[in-house]
């Protein structure tokens, strides 16, 4: 039962580092395309897809976003010139919400692993007291 748990625990902080991972990565991204936005009015140049989704994204998909998102990046650039610099906020922000999220999850696992525990005493002990 106890391997149970820290499999589970395991599992979920895994992907609860994957989420996080792929955050900081979509947030520089993002925010690297509004600091490289042209003016409002300008012409707008495509997204680059990142490398590390290129095997991922669909052509027509993307394409259709591009627009989308460059309309709203040259307005969200209008209102955060410094974008490309907040990476250096977000980043250490986003991670520290991620150690602020696995310590309640290790803290549970060890709580479970505690009271699995509790149960029954190990046959050793049993066999003593008989």
């Amino acid at each position: 039962m106890k391997a149970l748990i820290w499999l589970v625990a395991g599992l979920l902080a895994a992907v609860w580092t994957g989420m996080v991972a792929l955050t900081v990565q979509v947030s520089g991204w993002l925010l690297n395309a509004v600091a490289s936005a042209p003016a409002v009015g300008g012409a707008t140049a495509p997204l680059p897809v990142p490398a590390w989704l290129a095997p991922w994204a669909d052509t027509e998909w993307f394409a259709a976003l591009q627009v989308l998102w460059m309309n709203g990046a040259q307005w969200l650039a209008h209102w955060l010139p410094g974008a490309g610099g907040l990476m250096e906020w977000i980043t250490p922000l986003l991670w520290t919400g991620w150690a602020l999220g696995l310590l309640p999850l290790l803290a549970l696992a060890g709580f479970l692993h505690w009271l699995a525990g509790r149960g029954n005493p190990p046959a050793a002990l049993r066999n003593a007291q008989a």
